[in-house]
């Protein structure tokens, strides 16, 4: 049964009126303050700008703000120590879509600096990716206060394809809260996905002589 347009422009009239009063209640706030409360106001404002810049370099002297690589498992507990969000990257040099990876994780490393992302060669990380169960490469490891939350597996949760875009993975890694996400979790990013590619189960085949499986196509 439709609604009557009636009752639809009675809502909205209704909705528009408590967003003004709000509006003009905050107003009457602002125009009630004295040249003190103003003071106090900016006061406080230039304090959390000062907080968050003191923060800010505080992460970057602690390797935030890049995607770098580290080279030994020595070097990873040591890096996941100290900050409080890490993305690892587990890949191998003769994996593709570890390279594809490595484009995406640089930008966002920049853009999300109370995160730390690194990379960490599987060949000179034997006993850590055992005692993480690493099986496809890539892989990320996404760790919260040292301990490891969540892993991004091949391209599974990515759409399925090599074509995937930086906000796609962005929206995975903020699933996870290991970075501050500000768009709409309960929704990948749209126009990220080839036509009809589907977050299902990816074909793995395994790479001669070694432990791992590749997540190439």
């Amino acid at each position: 049964m439709a609604i009557p347009v009636e009752i639809i422009s009675k809502v909205i009239e209704q909705t528009a009126k408590v967003v003004d009063e709000q509006v003009e209640a905050q107003l009457s706030k602002l125009n009630e303050m004295d040249d003190d409360d103003l003071e106090r106001l900016k006061e406080r404002r230039l304090e959390a700008l000062k907080k968050a810049q003191k923060q800010k370099q505080e992460w970057l002297s602690k390797g935030h703000g890049e995607y770098r690589e580290i080279s030994s498992e020595k070097d990873f507990f040591g890096e996941v120590k100290e900050s409080k969000n890490v993305v690892c990257h587990f890949y191998r040099n003769s994996t593709f879509r570890c390279k594809i990876l490595d484009k995406h994780l640089a930008l966002l490393a920049k853009k999300h600096v109370e995160t730390k992302f690194i990379k960490l060669n599987v060949e000179k990380a034997p006993f850590l990716t055992e005692k993480l169960h690493i099986k496809v490469i890539p892989t990320l490891a996404l760790l919260l206060d040292g301990k490891t939350k969540d892993y991004v597996v091949g391209f599974t949760d990515l759409g399925n394809t090599d074509e995937f875009s930086t906000e796609m993975l962005e929206w995975r890694l903020g699933c996870a809260d290991v970075i501050n996400y500000s768009g709409n979790l309960m929704e990948p990013p749209t126009g990220t996905q080839k036509s009809g590619s589907k977050i299902t189960k990816v074909e793995k085949k395994s790479i001669r002589g070694r432990g791992y499986d590749s997540d190439d196509d």
